[in-house]
């Protein structure tokens, strides 16, 4: 089966003409705006490149004034250095010693540890309260109960409500 080709004369001047014009188009738009386009990709390959701090030129130590010329004072002691304290208190040896006993994978160990440490009240932990939410129930110590309360009622309620019949 042979191709059909609708390309008579007209129809090709029309392409001819069409696709020129596109190509005219292009180059004025081009024209018009291209020098945005780099300037925009100029920008933006600057942005990518890495910050270029300057160097600082290192500075000339000061030279110590001259101290008269004395007899020789012993010289000061370096002083010691502050151990860096923690937030919580030290860990009583009982409690650490739980730590080497068994594995977590049998709850001792470390999990049995851990445990016994939750179990601690926090003032017997911390020095201090180490967050805001410490200072809520900071302190507060066993929640209290009311000397009415039944181990057998239903309601969870500590307000008991009186309901009158008429």
């Amino acid at each position: 089966m042979s191709r059909q080709l609708n390309m008579d004369t007209v129809r090709q001047n029309f392409w001819k003409e069409e696709y020129l014009r596109e190509k005219m188009l292009r180059c004025e738009w081009h024209l018009k705006y291209g020098s945005m386009v780099k300037a925009k990709q100029k920008a933006k390959a600057a942005a990518r490149l890495p910050l270029q701090l300057p160097t600082l030129q290192p500075k000339a130590p000061l030279a110590p004034p001259s101290a008269p010329k004395t007899a020789p004072s012993e010289a000061p002691s370096p002083v010691p250095e502050a151990p860096l304290q923690s937030e919580m208190y030290p860990v009583p040896p009982a409690t650490r010693a739980l730590l080497y006993e068994g594995i977590s994978h049998d709850f001792q160990g470390r999990y049995r540890y851990l445990n016994t440490r939750k179990l601690d009240m926090p003032e017997t932990r911390y020095l201090f309260p180490v967050t805001t939410n410490f200072t809520y129930g900071w302190q507060l110590g066993e929640p209290q109960h009311s000397p009415n309360q039944s181990p057998y009622r239903q309601s969870t309620c500590p307000v008991s409500v009186k309901v009158q019949t008429f």
